[in-house]
């Protein structure tokens, strides 16, 4: 992070305000006729702040994954820059009711989608205005603009338009330049929509955001997205599900902006819709996360998207430009600091009312568990500054999350207490409540994202205060080795074990695993448990140096054994311990396959496990020789019917019939098991309706929501004696995003609903969609040949923040054999 205050290019003397160049001053074409390259839109910012030092700061606050620097700017008048720092602490100060505040905090966000464009452009504009013709609004105001949140997505659409677009640009809708590839500029380099990581904070662009946004807490913050090329402008206020969370002051704060925004849309004749589609829910936006946080956090959507360009034919017969496009943009950013310029002793005092002590329902939660994902999650609550600390030795009642009934737990110091008595309670309740009440079951986004079910912790919600300690201080030291041992055992039941694994591998380490439980020098080992002796690794001239360095990176304990002789079990020499080596792993990308599920699975391998993965394209599928990898992976997606033609399908079947391990996912088993006699797996059918009553269009519409899950929890059964589920105790808590269902296999069904579990413990599921994923397999293995088949129904890592499920997936790459 560092403020940038001169640039190499050029030096520029301080200008007047008549003096100061506009974007298409700057940039040499109007702005609205051309896409912006973020080099470039950068330069522009840098302009300004040297143009205009006394009134702004410009603050590189971290780099995206393709190295493009990630920029705030802060405005304001003179003699409020001059006093920022007071400003922002009387302002911080309210979380504790404290201060005395007199200027109003505005957060601007524009291009968390990459191909949603005409975000940037309008920021340069708007950031201009407030400099000149707008700027009386500054007197009040503190506005801090992020001009690009995605410039790795943007430039990719950016460089992608420029390639295809003719010249002068089409406007017909079926022209190239109107159709993005595969690979859309949405995403962010992992292929994740940054407008769904707020709360997880898995992508770096969040994580560096999140830094500043908790040093200011505005109080308003505006996402600004685009939509599809038919739609008018959608602005606050939003749609239900409200959360309950939210206070009436931030609804009706909602409707002021909105009816002013409305002023000037009536003034120029512009469509727009308000009260539709976008709700305030799901924790992980851009207008939910910062309302958690106390502020008014609004989503604008313009029209357009990646399919406008420059101008688009719309259905009716109008020509939808870019200029268009920033013109919306712009006044909504523009009416939105203004409001809060008006609105100055409001904001403020409802901000401080905001962060009073609430009285929710639960006071306390208390979590227990496996302690790597006790860190985990402490790791995250650091990340929200959420406060935290251990437990004490004490009985607690309340909610239990895994049987959702009345329940107790010990709480010990090893323990994780989260109380709601903290400034962060309103976004502690959101993330932790069992189950989000909804006031309308059409929502945008999943419905359930619990914390405890997403860790897999043992969980209570108390309605008391629970006593606490600050956590001890970890002593542990790792590495610790005795050399002289015959094998060194270490633990499987967490993704920090799952990464020690992968560090060795990758050092040419060989490791056993036990696919029996076994006792050894009086102490119990689980399957899974992996076991690395110095007969196997005599080729490592360094190989206690490798285990140490290892052990000290993951900070594992490695239990020493001068034996492998066991006291129960079996022993490691047995046909029961298998031996890994260094697997060659594939994945397919391209049409077949949804970006998003693609990328969470290039995101694992390289952020999360650490481990090399080759990426196939289906372009050239046909012609790779898969006999050069160990497992191949099909993520979810919904073109695998066209792309598993006869032969892609038998080269693969023939691939996994001679010893390989296919990893199929979501819309993928769909195809690899269609009208397949090879597959034991079959999918569930369901009694068809012949009824003929006929419904009124409205009714039908809600009618359709039957047969829906919108992302709800169910506790499901596991088989924790089968290799997919080692280190997984016997129920798991899966996440549901949709009602596929397939049938129970006869010896491999890992994971299941069993008979009556197809009621969400958190979430909503419609009542169709309950019957037809009643008793069906969630992951589950399938031998074929001499290779085996994996099956992921549910996606163990959605957006990559449901922690539980990662172990599946590792455990399919190295535990199956």
């Amino acid at each position: 992070m560092k403020l940038i205050l001169r640039y190499t290019l050029f030096l520029i003397p301080f200008l007047g305000l008549s003096q100061l160049k506009s974007p298409s001053e700057f940039l040499g074409y109007e702005l609205g006729t051309q896409f912006t390259r973020h080099h470039e839109v950068v330069d522009y910012y840098q302009y300004l702040a040297e143009a205009e030092p006394q009134r702004m700061n410009l603050m590189e606050y971290g780099k995206t994954n393709e190295r493009r620097p990630l920029l705030l700017a802060t405005i304001s008048t003179k003699e409020n820059m001059q006093n920022l720092d007071k400003i922002k602490e009387e302002h911080m100060k309210g979380i504790n009711g404290e201060g005395s505040p007199d200027k109003a905090i505005v957060w601007l966000s524009y291009n968390v989608h990459g191909n949603e464009s005409v975000s940037t452009e309008a920021s340069m504009q708007t950031i201009y205005d407030l400099f000149t013709t707008k700027s009386s609004y500054l007197d009040n105001i503190v506005v801090l603009i992020d001009p690009c949140i995605n410039p790795d997505g943007r430039d990719r659409y950016v460089n992608w338009y420029n390639q295809f677009k003719n010249s002068p640009n089409q406007v017909d809708p079926n022209s190239k330049e109107h159709h993005e590839n595969w690979w859309s500029g949405r995403s962010n380099h992992y292929m994740f929509d940054l407008n769904r990581d707020w709360a997880w904070l898995t992508q770096v662009e969040s994580q560096q955001r999140l830094k500043q946004f908790n040093k200011w807490l505005p109080h308003v913050h505006v996402d600004f997205h685009e939509q599809g090329v038919d739609n008018p402008y959608f602005f606050a206020p939003a749609a239900e599900p409200f959360h309950e969370v939210i206070t009436d002051f931030q609804r009706e704060f909602q409707e002021t902006i909105g009816r002013n925004h409305a002023k000037y849309f009536d003034e120029n004749g512009w469509f727009y819709f308000t009260k539709e589609v976008f709700d305030l829910l799901y924790p992980s936006y851009g207008d939910t996360y910062p309302t958690y946080n106390g502020g008014i956090g609004m989503t604008y959507e313009q029209g357009g998207s990646g399919r406008a360009g420059l101008a688009i034919t719309t259905s009716i017969g109008d020509t939808l430009s870019l200029k268009d496009r920033i013109a919306h943009h712009l006044t909504t950013g523009l009416s939105t600091v203004e409001v809060a310029s008006k609105n100055i002793s409001k904001l403020n005092d409802e901000f401080k009312k905001f962060y009073l002590n609430k009285n929710f329902k639960y006071k306390s939660y208390v979590l227990n568990g496996n302690p790597d994902k006790i860190e985990a999650l402490a790791d995250l609550l650091s990340k929200h500054e959420i406060e935290y600390q251990a437990g004490s030795k004490a009985t607690v009642k309340g909610y239990n999350y895994a049987t959702g009934k009345s329940g107790s737990l010990k709480s010990t110091d090893k323990s994780l207490v989260i109380s709601s008595n903290q400034p962060k309670s309103t976004l502690v309740k959101v993330l932790f409540e069992p189950m989000a009440k909804l006031s309308d079951s059409v929502t945008y986004d999943i419905t359930a994202w619990s914390l405890p079910y997403a860790y897999g912790l043992d969980a209570i919600a108390s309605e008391s205060l629970i006593s606490k300690t600050y956590p001890p201080h970890n002593g542990t030291e790792y590495g610790v080795l005795k050399p002289d041992s015959y094998a060194y055992l270490s633990d499987w039941n967490s993704m920090k074990d799952a990464r020690f694994l992968a560090e060795l591998l990758r050092n040419k380490v060989r490791v056993r695993y036990a696919h029996k439980p076994f006792t050894l020098d009086g102490i119990s080992h689980d399957r899974g448990t992996l076991i690395i002796t110095k007969g196997d690794n005599k080729h490592l001239k360094n190989f206690n140096e490798v285990l140490r360095t290892a052990s000290t990176n993951l900070s594992k304990n490695l239990t020493s054994t001068n034996t492998g002789f066991v006291e129960s079990g079996k022993d490691f020499g047995s046909g029961y311990v298998d031996v890994l080596q260094d697997l060659k792993i594939a994945v397919l990308s391209g049409e077949p396959t949804s970006t998003l599920r693609f990328g969470e699975i290039w995101n694992f391998f390289e952020q999360q496990l650490d481990y090399p993965i080759s990426v196939l394209d289906e372009a050239y599928f046909s012609r790779v020789d898969l006999a050069k990898y160990d497992i191949l992976i099909l993520p979810d997606g919904r073109g695998y019917n066209s792309f598993l033609s006869t032969y892609n399908k038998e080269k693969i079947m023939d691939w996994v019939k001679r010893g390989g391990k296919l990893i199929a996912m979501g819309g993928a088993i769909d195809g690899i098991t269609a009208s397949d006699k090879d597959f034991e797996l079959s999918e569930k059918e369901m009694p068809k309706d012949t009824s003929t009553t006929i419904e009124s269009f409205e009714v039908s519409e809600r009618e359709q929501i039957k047969s829906a899950i919108t992302g709800a929890i169910f506790k499901a059964t596991v088989d924790n004696t089968n290799p997919l589920a080692y280190g997984y105790d016997d129920t798991y808590f899966t996440l549901k995003l949709g009602s596929r269902a397939y049938n129970y296999l006869e010896n491999g069904s890992a994971v299941y609903l069993s008979e009556g579990a197809n009621e969400p413990v958190s979430g909503f599921a419609g009542s169709e969609a309950k019957k037809k994923i009643a008793e069906t397999l969630i992951f589950g293995t399938e031998d074929i040949g001499r290779g085996q088949v994996i099956y992921m129904v549910d996606n163990p890592l959605f957006r990559g923040f449901w922690e539980n499920g990662k172990l599946f997936f590792a455990n399919a790459l190295f535990m199956v054999k």
